[in-house]
């Protein structure tokens, strides 16, 4: 956990094909601001400027931006931590993007490009301490798996390119936001849960998630 607020970042003033760093901090401060809001949770973030630092050095700054990483190519993006060995605080938290694969801030999506604002949105869940959701479904397809349906941004595996669905928060993600970051404000408070066991066509009882190997 992080125990100190707000959480000051950077952003690499290193651009990729179609995305200058200016234009990647806009969604990226769009998709902190989603965690940001979360009421019943007390966390907050500050951008702190742009930097010539990589994100993945042990700097002391938590840096978020482009790196070509073909030998990883099945990950879009992935979030690393420096930890205090003491209490478990979160010292650092970097967040690269695989610029090998094409990324897009269209506020609408673009078709075969990956939306930076719902990639980001998931792995500043993972920047705050938050681990993957199984709330999600996908389907074996040539090359890999596609996302047939997802109840968390923080489900492991993305929507295809040119899908934006991610850029908003669900139950899950306030959940495990709120857990980790009670808002004193909230404590005590008590809710309930309700819903249905429904069957898909093979008569089977609801999927709850597969995995990713």
């Amino acid at each position: 956990r992080w125990r100190k607020f707000p959480v000051g970042y950077y952003v690499t003033d290193r651009g990729v094909d179609a995305v200058s760093s200016q234009q990647f901090q806009t969604p990226i401060s769009r998709a902190f601001g989603k965690w940001d809001a979360v009421e019943t949770a007390e966390l907050s973030s500050q951008f702190a400027g742009f930097t010539q630092q990589s994100p993945g050095g042990d700097d002391d700054l938590s840096v978020l931006g482009f790196l070509s990483r073909p030998d990883q190519g099945r990950t879009l993006a992935a979030t690393c931590f420096f930890i205090g060995n003491k209490d478990g605080r979160i010292l650092e938290s970097d967040i690269f993007f695989n610029s090998t694969f094409p990324w897009s801030v269209s506020d609408a999506g673009i078709a075969g490009r990956f939306d930076i604002e719902s990639i980001g949105v998931h792995e500043i869940g993972h920047f705050f301490g938050l681990s993957d959701s199984a709330l999600g479904e996908t389907e074996l397809i040539s090359g890999g798996r596609r996302v047939i349906a997802a109840e968390s941004v923080m489900f492991p595996i993305a929507f295809s390119a040119g899908n934006t669905s991610d850029r908003e928060l669900k139950a899950d993600d306030i959940a495990g936001s709120s857990d980790t970051y009670p808002n004193a404000k909230f404590r005590g408070e008590r809710g309930s849960v309700s819903g249905r066991v429904t069957k898909n066509g093979r008569g089977e009882s609801a999927i709850l998630a597969r995995y990713l190997d």
